[in-house]
């Protein structure tokens, strides 16, 4: 006799992805607020060096620096995520990553630590609505007696409306052309310094 899955016997997909995110994460905070990103995902943490603006960016995009001779976008995660803008401290750095196979620069208050998170302290972003994008989420991981924000780097650096909390739609046509995704980002960069 054939056994008819119940759907709550179904497979969720979401337990697999929780499986496979128990790793270690690179801890950093923007304000209060603790973030973290997959070791994986980390080429290096730089102090801030000094950054080159690139003119008609979007305002999240501080804009280019050399590191040992490669010119890398560095883009503001503060002002990515629709927060108020921060005088640099002493503390703010850059973390570089690999975001759509290329190294970019992300600017964040602080780093914390290396964390080794198990899989039974990852839970799935919350429900926010659905006008209200989590899919830059990849969980929030609960260790220490802290929660911090499991971020997908990639999803988290796509364009402005793609994947980030919702900004103010442009009125204008000129205005939509001025916020660009990643690689409009790259070729603009790469057309101005050569």
């Amino acid at each position: 006799m054939e056994k008819k899955m119940q759907a709550s016997e179904a497979f969720d997909p979401t337990d697999l992805q929780r499986r496979d995110l128990s790793g270690k994460y690179l801890s950093f905070f923007l304000g209060e607020e603790e973030y973290g990103l997959e070791i994986l995902s980390v080429q290096e943490i730089i102090g801030m060096i000094p950054i080159t603006p690139v003119p008609r960016m979007p305002d999240y995009i501080r804009g280019v620096i050399n590191l040992r001779g490669k010119v890398i976008p560095v883009i503001d995660l503060r002002l990515k995520f629709a927060m108020s803008s921060m005088e640099d401290t002493s503390q703010t750095c850059i973390i570089v990553v690999q975001s759509q196979g290329r190294e970019v620069g992300v600017v964040v208050d602080k780093v914390s630590e290396v964390l080794d998170i198990s899989c039974d302290e990852i839970e799935d972003p919350p429900a926010m609505g659905s006008d209200v994008r989590t899919d830059y989420i990849l969980g929030i991981g609960k260790s220490q007696d802290k929660v911090r924000m499991l971020l997908d780097i990639e999803k988290a650096l796509a364009s402005s409306g793609d994947a980030l909390p919702e900004r103010p739609q442009p009125e204008s046509q000129e205005q939509k052309d001025e916020d660009p995704g990643l690689d409009e980002v790259f070729e603009s960069i790469a057309e101005q310094v050569a």
